[in-house]
């Protein structure tokens, strides 16, 4: 394995303002991300969990510059991208991709479905004309599409099939990242399955390196060698996929695994499910001290007042609690 990770994360933090009255004056931000920091090994897959407003998403979009970060640094296979613009940024970008969460909104409705495919190829001028229908061609048949699909629109397919189009696209540029943002979270449990085996394949088959951004913590812990969790803009704790699942630290992250269903029925009889009291706290008035405070059953007066740093407790485990 290479000694510099293919991405670094440090300190990364993205505020969106809020604006009010006639004159759209800032009145606050929302706190999207606050602080993250973590690494990407070339050839893993980072997946990464949290409930829905946590940031997983933004933190996706802003490693791909399609969001400029407020603070912090983003570095690529050791570039830091802030010191890229322009074109050396459009290069850059031909080596790391997107799969979009939404399979029905992500595609152009009024482009056939090889147009979609082949439009980064004319975009980055990598290929026109006969050249370019060849390589939809082969990209078609590399996610498991018919050749027979190119001239087709996207609803004339299944959510399936229009993800399969997305993961086509992303890999039309033989990128070396594709963030995958809730690629399943839209389509049915049966696709689920086809569309996660695929997307392991072709790690294996082209040497790719992803962040899978997901919900589902079974789905997780299937496809990831690492897991990052999240809550409200910070990261709770990071660890190996194996190490977190069998013995989790922080309370959130244990709270989070009571929730996943285990096969057993005997064993779900006796097991005890962690239930968390109130609401997740608006990014918008984040809680001093560690953001979990105000839902953490073992929460006292110093968790208050002091927000606990991201510390590494065990080889390649990390936790940003107090009491761990």
């Amino acid at each position: 394995m290479s000694t510099v990770p293919l991405v670094r994360v440090e300190n990364l933090t993205k505020y969106f303002p809020i604006k009010a009255g006639i004159f759209q004056r800032k009145v606050g931000d929302v706190k999207a991300v606050d602080g993250v920091s973590f690494d990407i090994w070339r050839g893993e897959t980072l997946g990464m969990v949290g409930e829905s407003g946590c940031g997983k998403t933004t933190v996706g979009r802003t490693i791909l510059r399609i969001y400029y970060p407020t603070s912090g640094e983003i570095y690529f296979d050791g570039t830091p991208l802030s010191t890229v613009k322009n074109k050396p940024l459009r290069q850059m970008r031909r080596r790391m991709q997107m799969v979009f969460q939404d399979p029905y909104a992500s595609l152009n409705p009024r482009l056939t479905a090889g147009e979609i495919v082949g439009e980064p190829l004319e975009i980055h001028a990598l290929a026109r004309g006969a050249e370019k229908w060849k390589r939809v061609a082969e990209l078609f048949e590399m996610v498991g599409l018919s050749r027979e699909f190119i001239n087709r629109y996207p609803h004339e397919f299944s959510g399936g099939q229009r993800q399969r189009i997305g993961l086509a696209r992303a890999l039309a540029l033989t990128p070396e990242l594709i963030i995958c943002d809730e690629p399943i979270a839209a389509l049915d449990v049966s696709i689920q399955a086809q569309i996660v085996n695929l997307i392991e394949e072709l790690q294996e088959e082209l040497k790719l390196t992803y962040l899978f951004i997901a919900h589902d913590l079974s789905m997780v812990k299937h496809i990831s060698d690492r897991v990052l969790v999240m809550y409200v803009g910070k990261v709770m704790e990071l660890a190996d996929r194996d190490e977190l699942y069998e013995s989790p630290l922080h309370p959130y992250t244990k709270a989070l695994l009571s929730a996943v269903p285990i096969p057993d029925p005997e064993y779900e009889m006796h097991r005890k499910r962690i239930i968390l009291s109130g609401d997740l706290p608006s990014p918008a008035q984040p809680p001093p001290g560690c953001r979990f405070h105000t839902r953490c059953p073992i929460a006292e007066q110093k968790c208050m007042l002091s927000e606990p740093p991201l510390r590494e407790v065990q080889p390649g485990h990390l936790v940003a609690c107090h009491f761990v």
